[in-house]
């Protein structure tokens, strides 16, 4: 089921009222990511202001979510001797089947279900598993017949109404407004589906083959029809084809005799096919039949035989059954971030304010830093456009315009600052640094530049190792440096100077270098670095940042603290000796100067091994306690500027290894081109061990792609697919991640107005088609009338409605087709290679396009991967 935007404090406020101190505490289960961080220290300040009893269970990949779905949720069902509760899943599941993945189907006795656990799942990846959304899961109700209830008040077709009342049990998606924007066929084609009666292996035969055969394929594909409670199968099952399954992945092999109408993803756990809502089809007649029943006094109908009955159902399974494929096939995408949906929540309630507010702009600015963006995994579509940048194109510069307006109306502007601003020209740009007094404690806009960290570094290395600066100018050869000195030079500042910390840089060179910006970086082309002044071309400060002070103690901008979060999850602990030889380090020295010095999950640190090697439960251990180690220093961080400011160092020693590392690949030409994307792998050098964590080969990935783009120009290929490996020695694996290309802006505005229009004409075509068709059946039934003969409206019409079908397929299919344009199909294309070649592979991240191969598998998963489309 899911939860209309209009209607998201719903659940909070029947929760409110049935939760008390002495109540099981809600349990909420958080990925590792700062997004989800953000959102969850939100939604525990409104379960603490409400008194509501609760527990945080960090979240590492599907292995832990399914341990946890064994030890923590399935002992809270009813069922089992439990008292029922809420799970709340945040960044975590919403594209796999929770049902089977937490445990909570019926078996074949009929026991279990969801046990009055109700799970809520506030997700911005995309595809959304359809189950979550629009299934109706088995609430542990049963009619006299022993069959599953097939109504519940307030739920029509998935969608949840005020009327719908919590507390027997559910999986309830959080809706940010897409699934009914979008989601509208597949609703229907999900719910005619799991309405459909259950038809026999013998019903095949009457399928007269007039489909096309990519029809009858398609059909094959799409199982039974069976509203049995039982798990059902995934059609394809990387496990099935993985000789060393590690206990981690996802996807599980589960044999059962029941089957569903409704397809599965490939990528993903099989879904269970029971839905019965009211608002849908009453009864099979209703999804078979069609016309209305013969009025008085007119000639008699033949009623349709039954093997009529039959083709027509095989072909609105066929067509139904096309749409959820064809949606989970679109590849993967990003929505509104959690933190801002959790924002709205607190809004909704009246409990909004600047805590929260600054939660929420920390959890959407990560987003861009982790290249997350509405194409999926890759380079923002806005990064390297000239413009701000964004993380979703419109619509995330829409929700970065209403947190402006909140900063301004939470942090209104004393009229005393007023003059203060106009005189020290903080009005027309310049970058803050401090606090205005000792107890300052409000969020400002500031014209933040595309550096990294400049608050906190000087402002040469700021530039230096800012992933966009350094793409456009080249910085990773000795030209580019130069290039770099010249702009320098040209805004006359000499590097003496900029070689300083940014805060002892000359004041008067921090009050001009906005104007010195705007003046002589566009000869570089470097449009966009910083905003544009306000009232040219720009509507209430378009493009500013957010910058937070705490007294004396420290101000820090959002992009700031997005940064310093991920380093502290994707790093974790750093030496202070290890980060200074970091600091020291150039190409060329001996790997000897510089060891990592970092926590990695699994390596061995402190006093020496035993001479007993510790096994892989072992590994599995420390890996599990270093990563929620680092889950909680970043979650206390976010309520302590201590604890960030002391992790600044931890930020900036990941990214001189991100630049270290691009500029060795970049030299040594060991960027591969393949068929259908690039290829790079570390596996030597000074930063190996660093890039074993997926985020952190991530940003690698995304420095890499934007470098590569800005190389080759025009001449280069139109995409940014690139697959990136890491070798983790210890564990004998790879770290494999694919970025998708991202789009240009102005390409998908005209791909958008094209679609408009030739959806226009296509309804104008279908409304002149229907009405020569009413035509020529009234001219029809005349005829035969004054012949005194019966008259079958459904021989008549059964070809043209036919065609009507193929119409408004076609048209569904280019429409899903242009709404997956561009998007990462790394995913897909993982399960694909895993189902044909076998190769040893852990899915085991939330991110499906992040996975772990076997070193010596690794040459023929990306042979095979390259034959493979990776964007849709």
């Amino acid at each position: 089921m899911y939860l209309p935007r209009n209607l998201i404090s719903h659940l909070y406020l029947h929760l409110k009222q049935t939760h008390h101190p002495t109540s099981p505490p809600v349990l909420i289960l958080v990925s590792l990511d700062p997004d989800a961080l953000c959102a969850c220290r939100i939604l525990t300040a409104l379960f603490k202001r409400d008194f509501i009893p609760h527990k945080i269970k960090p979240i590492s990949g599907y292995g832990d979510l399914m341990r946890v779905g064994t030890e923590l949720v399935r002992p809270m069902r009813t069922t089992d001797g439990g008292s029922g509760g809420v799970v709340v899943c945040l960044g975590v599941g919403g594209m796999v089947d929770l049902e089977a993945m937490l445990g909570l189907e019926v078996d074949e006795q009929g026991n279990g279900g969801m046990g009055d656990v109700e799970i809520w799942v506030v997700d911005a990846r995309r595809p959304w598993n359809l189950s979550n959304v629009f299934g109706m899961q088995n609430l542990g109700s049963l009619t006299e017949n022993g069959e599953p209830v097939a109504k519940v008040k307030g739920v029509e077709q998935g969608r949840i109404s005020e009327s719908y009342r919590p507390g027997r049990g559910a999986i309830v998606v959080f809706d940010d407004g897409d699934i009914e924007d979008e989601l509208a066929s597949e609703r229907t084609a999900y719910c005619a589906l799991a309405e459909m009666p259950e038809l026999g292996e013998d019903d095949e035969e009457f399928d007269d083959g007039s489909d096309s055969g990519s029809d009858t394929a398609v059909e094959d594909d799409v199982p039974e029809s069976g509203q049995s409670s039982r798990k059902r199968k995934s059609p394809s099952d990387p496990e099935d084809s993985d000789s060393e399954a590690d206990e981690g992945t996802p996807h599980k092999k589960r044999r059962s005799n029941s089957s569903s109408s409704i397809p599965s993803t490939p990528e993903r756990p099989a879904r269970r096919g029971l839905l019965v809502t009211e608002g849908g089809p009453s009864s099979d007649t209703d999804i078979v039949h069609s016309g209305s029943p013969s009025e008085p006094g007119s000639p008699a109908r033949r009623e349709p035989s039954a093997r009529k009955l039959r083709q027509r159902l095989l072909r609105l399974r066929r067509q139904y059954g096309a749409v959820l494929r064809a949606y989970y096939d679109l590849g993967a995408s990003y929505s509104e971030p959690i933190s801002s949906l959790i924002y709205s929540l607190a809004c909704d309630l009246g409990r909004d304010d600047n805590d929260l507010l600054w939660l929420t702009i920390v959890g959407v600015s990560s987003l861009e830093i982790s290249g997350r963006t509405s194409n999926g995994l890759g380079l923002s579509p806005l990064s390297t456009s000239g413009r701000s940048s964004g993380w979703t194109r419109d619509r995330g510069e829409r929700i970065r315009a209403v947190l402006r307006d909140e900063v301004r109306r939470l942090n209104p502007t004393d009229l005393k600052d007023v003059s203060r601003e106009a005189n020290l020209g903080e009005a027309s740009g310049v970058i803050q640094t401090h606090a205005r007094s000792p107890t300052d404690m409000a969020i400002h806009l500031s014209p933040e530049p595309r550096f990294l960290l400049v608050r906190h570094w000087s402002l040469y290395d700021s530039m230096l190792h800012s992933p966009y600066l350094s793409a456009k100018l080249r910085v990773w050869s000795d030209a580019g440096r130069r290039r770099l000195h010249k702009l320098l030079a040209k805004m006359g500042i000499s590097l003496t100077q900029c070689r300083q910390a940014y805060t002892h840089m000359d004041l008067d060179i921090k009050r001009s270098l906005r104007d010195r910006l705007l003046k002589f970086a566009p000869q570089y082309g470097l449009d966009g670095l910083v905003p544009p002044e306000v009232g040219q071309g720009t509507v209430g400060k378009e493009g500013w940042g957010f910058v937070r002070c705490w007294g004396w103690k420290a101000c820090l901008s959002a992009m700031d603290v997005g940064i310093i979060l991920g380093a502290i999850l994707e790093v974790g602990d750093l030496d202070p000796k290890t980060a200074a030889a970091a600091a020291n380090y150039r190409p060329g020295q001996p790997q000897s100067v510089i060891h990592s010095g970092i926590s990695t999950p699994g390596s061995r640190t402190g006093p020496a091994p035993s001479t007993s090697s510790p096994g892989p439960q072992d590994e599995l251990k420390a890996r599990e306690e270093a990563l929620m180690k680092r889950f909680w220093t970043a979650y206390d961080s976010l309520g302590s500027v201590d604890i960030l400011t002391s992790h600044i160092i931890t930020a900036q020693h990941l990214y001189r290894a991100i630049l270290r590392t691009g500029t060795s690949l970049l030299e040594k030409r060991q960027i591969r081109p393949l068929r259908a994307f690039r290829m790079a792998v570390v596996k030597e050098g000074p930063d190996v061990e660093l890039f074993t964590h997926p985020g952190a080969l991530i940003k690698l990935a995304l420095w890499i792609a934007e470098a590569i783009g800005e190389t080759e120009g025009d001449k280069g290929r139109k995409g940014g697919e690139l697959v990136m490996a890491g070798l983790d020695e210890e564990r004998g694996i790879y770290v494999v991640v694919g970025l998708g290309g991202g789009a240009a802006v102005m390409a998908q505005k005209e791909r958008e107005a094209r679609r408009k229009e030739r959806k226009a004409a296509r309804e104008k075509k279908r409304v002149e088609k229907r009405a020569g068709r009413e035509k020529r059946k009234q001219a029809r039934r005349e005829q035969l009338e004054a012949l005194g003969e019966e008259w079958d409206e459904d021989d008549l019409s059964e070809s043209e409605e036919e065609s009507d079908s193929e119409d408004e397929s076609d048209d569904e299919e280019e429409e899903r087709e242009e709404r997956g344009k561009a998007l990462n199909r790394f995913g897909n294309a993982f399960q694909e290679v895993i189902a044909e070649t076998g190769a040893r592979v852990r899915v085991d991240n939330f991110e499906h396009c992040v996975v772990e191969v076997r070193k010596e598998d690794l040459g023929g998963f990306l042979e095979n991967l390259s034959m493979k489309a990776v964007v849709g």
